[in-house]
């Protein structure tokens, strides 16, 4: 059989974005656009004579540092090696000195069998949760303008293993998505971002300096959807007692989990000011 790989097409990465829909991931509805140019070589498929057979994604932030995510086969090709034929090919020889990725717990042994070594776990939380909008002074709208202070907050206070200004310029700058920040020494303290997905909004990122501000963070977040009537996740590293407390405490449930590996030098995160990652796909 004659399989093709080669990098995605913009127009042909929005299959991919369904297919993780179809297995339970629960995509942001405007996820493709940002996702893809977060980084447009970074996206790759196998092809056979019925099309795309296989997707992965292996998004460089950096040489130093990039994050996989995607990793999809077709159902009818799965079993055959095509799916790890794609891997190999993307991943042999990446330039990235560092890759993380957030592995279902069914592939993690054989993440391993390639390089990678476990971190932690991360858990989707969700719930119908509401919240009264909270009367902070602190609490401010981030815009599109914000994104430099954003990225330098990140960075000094060691939340993502690398500068991610593209990412940020559509996570922050999409108009479907809500941010939102609490001033601080650097100008930010602690941000969110609250996003509708194929089912209800996923707040993600979540980062605080504290469970006081999280909540104030997290409730803003909930209180700007149109529809407060629809389930809400978050994807909490498990490391962080105060943020599975705070999930807890609105009476979300565990529904997910995956397992935080890096392949190379894992970057110094702090965790204890993650109440929420970004995204399972591109960290």
């Amino acid at each position: 059989m004659h399989d093709k790989i080669r990098r995605l097409k913009p127009s042909e990465f929005p299959e991919a974005v369904k297919w993780a829909a179809k297995e339970g991931w629960n995509p942001g509805c405007a996820d493709a656009e940002i996702f893809f140019n977060a980084d447009p070589e970074g996206f790759w498929g196998a092809f056979d004579k019925k099309g795309m057979a296989a997707v992965i994604s292996a998004v460089q932030y950096s040489s130093d540092f990039g994050f996989v995510g995607f990793y999809i086969c077709r159902e009818d090709r799965r079993g055959s090696g095509l799916g790890y034929r794609l891997w190999q090919t993307v991943l042999q020889d990446s330039v990235m000195k560092t890759i993380g990725l957030d592995g279902v717990v069914d592939q993690q042994e054989n993440y391993t069998k390639s390089g990678f070594e476990f971190a932690h776990r991360n858990i989707r939380f969700g719930g119908v949760v509401k919240a009264p909008a909270p009367n902070d002074a602190d609490l401010f709208d981030l815009l599109i303008d914000d994104i430099a202070v954003v990225d330098a907050f990140e960075q000094t206070c060691n939340l993502f293993g690398e500068s991610r200004i593209e990412f940020l310029r559509g996570w922050i700058g999409n108009e479907n998505h809500t941010a939102m920040g609490l001033k601080g020494p650097m100008g930010l303290r602690g941000y969110g971002v609250i996003r509708p997905c194929e089912e209800g909004h996923k707040v993600g990122p979540l980062f605080a300096p504290t469970q006081e501000d999280a909540k104030i963070l997290f409730e803003a977040l909930l209180a700007s959807r149109a529809d407060q009537s629809g389930k809400v996740f978050l994807d909490v590293p498990e490391p962080n007692q105060a943020a599975l407390a705070l999930a807890t405490g609105y009476d979300m449930q565990p529904e997910f989990e995956t397992a935080r590996m890096y392949k190379g030098d894992a970057p110094t995160l702090d965790l204890n000011m993650i109440y929420g990652i970004s995204s399972f796909e591109l960290g």
